[in-house]
């Protein structure tokens, strides 16, 4: 049987910036299947936090209207309900009308 131990609780985890520039907090950081976004600034070759669940409000990109609980894309400026080459972000947690600037977003 396979066991393991419990590590820490997950709401941020530990992310190096192996970049150039400073992530400055709050950038969505697109990741293989999910976003996370960066909880301070952290600079080239540092580690810093990265909250991987909660919910965010991001600019809504999309121009149709969302409802609650779709699931959701970033496409690297925003929110979209287009999966296409998109990063799954999640799920709205409230709807947003076609003509929102703005969407809630269950990360996670």
């Amino acid at each position: 049987m396979s066991k393991a131990s419990y590590w820490q609780r997950g709401e941020t985890l530990d992310y190096k910036n192996t970049g150039v520039a400073t992530i400055e907090a709050n950038t969505v950081v697109a990741l293989t299947g999910r976003v996370g976004i960066a909880g301070t600034d952290i600079a080239p070759g540092a580690e810093g936090d990265l909250h991987v669940c909660g919910v965010f409000e991001f600019d809504k990109t999309g121009v149709g209207e969302i409802s609650f609980g779709q699931p959701v894309y970033f496409d690297g400026t925003g929110i979209t309900d287009t999966e296409g080459d998109n990063t799954p972000a999640g799920f709205a947690a409230k709807a947003a009308s076609a003509g929102d600037a703005k969407v809630l977003v269950k990360i996670g």
